[in-house]
């Protein structure tokens, strides 16, 4: 029997960003590939990422986080994700700020007196193998890659950067004029992305504005990514196309990132958003090994 079966869970979204909580910090039982899938059935509780909060592994720490994609892949990092994990523990507790432990990295959360959300992603990574690509890039702020015929392609010359997760990001003169749905998946599993990559597709409004559509690793297209947001912001910086700190329009709502100069975190604030709780209807795990 599954460890999810007749379990609760927090159904909630992020901008858009449609996430799904359990608490498994009372057990020693951990969520598989499968049962993350069977969760995003139509029969489930559709999603685009799973938060699963897992006993502490590090003292000072509230949880250690697994991160699903409907797809049944485990990713580490979710923006998004965390400000819905940490309204649901603040709430629960009466804190106002805390750390967790990611695949990622320790991560910081605190809720502001705005009642918005802030999570400290950390530092971004430019390296060629730490994002990671399959062949050397010297310079990350544009990399050799497109998309559609050599002397006319329809997308190229994106800047690559990891939160955590890969993100190549395509500077257009509009996001709605790409079949995002269709040139995602291409780009996404494109050899020069060994571990698949986060696809966005964004342009610069002015300098403190930036609007973006995202084709997720794993998840496909959705109304929000903020690992997404965070690497837009931080590669528009780069290219001195942008400030340290600017709004970020998905479709699903804004976000405001910064990426700091002291220490080159890079911190993501916006809403979290409750809809219901439930239980895993047990049916749904029969299939499951």
């Amino acid at each position: 029997m599954s460890a999810l079966a007749n379990h609760a869970f927090a159904k909630m979204n992020g901008i858009g960003n449609e996430i799904v909580v359990v608490d498994l910090r009372d057990s020693s039982a951990s969520v598989s590939s499968q049962e993350a899938r069977a969760v995003a059935s139509p029969a489930g509780v559709p999603f685009d990422q799973l938060m699963v909060l897992q006993p502490p592994r590090i003292k000072g720490t509230e949880a250690f986080i697994r991160i699903y994609n409907n797809d049944g892949s485990e990713v580490a990092a979710c923006g998004n994700g965390m400000r819905c994990v940490a309204r649901r523990l603040f709430e629960a507790t009466g804190q106002t700020a805390a750390t967790f432990e990611t695949k990622a990295g320790l991560l910081n959360c605190w809720e502001g007196a705005d009642g918005l959300y802030t999570v400290d992603m950390g530092p971004p990574k430019f390296g060629w193998k730490d994002i990671p690509l399959a062949e050397e890039f010297r310079d990350t702020r544009s990399i050799e890659l497109q998309i559609g015929p050599i002397d006319a392609p329809v997308l190229h010359t994106p800047s690559v950067v990891s939160m955590g997760n890969p993100h190549a990001i395509f500077w257009v003169d509009d996001v709605d004029a790409y079949d995002l749905g269709r040139f995602g998946p291409l780009l996404e599993n494109h050899p020069i992305f060994p571990e698949r990559a986060n696809i966005t597709l964004a342009r610069i409004v002015d300098r403190d504005h930036i609007t973006i559509r995202t084709w997720e690793r794993g998840a496909g297209l959705t109304k929000a990514c903020g690992s997404a947001a965070c690497a837009t912001a931080v590669a528009a910086a780069r290219l001195k196309r942008a400030n340290r700190i600017v709004q970020i329009a998905l479709p699903g709502g804004e976000l405001t990132i910064e990426w700091r100069e002291g220490d080159d975190h890079v911190l993501m604030t916006g809403t979290a958003v409750f809809e219901y709780e439930g239980r895993f209807d047990p049916a749904l795990f029969a299939s499951v090994a």
